[in-house]
């Protein structure tokens, strides 16, 4: 049962953190303009384990950024090949 619980708890977190990142701005591919949000919030997380190690929750957060990276990513790529 406190499985259940801590699974619940953690699917709970990586919705919300993943909706969070998806407000978060990122540059532009194939230029230097616009802003680093997502890439600044990496930073943050890094530096964040780097001061405590091996907590569940930043490395929650780096498998999240990691999914939101590859979404823009591959959104990006997609509208390359339509267009």
């Amino acid at each position: 049962m406190t499985v259940n619980i801590f699974s619940d708890v953690e699917d709970d977190f990586r919705d919300r953190y993943s909706i969070y990142l998806k407000t978060m701005k990122q540059r532009i591919y194939d230029t230097y303009l616009g802003f680093n949000e997502l890439e600044d919030e990496r930073k943050m997380v890094n530096q964040q384990v780097i001061r405590t190690p091996g907590r569940r929750g930043e490395m929650i957060k780096n498998e999240e950024i990691d999914k939101e990276f590859s979404r823009r990513y591959n959104e990006y790529k997609m509208a390359r090949e339509l267009s």
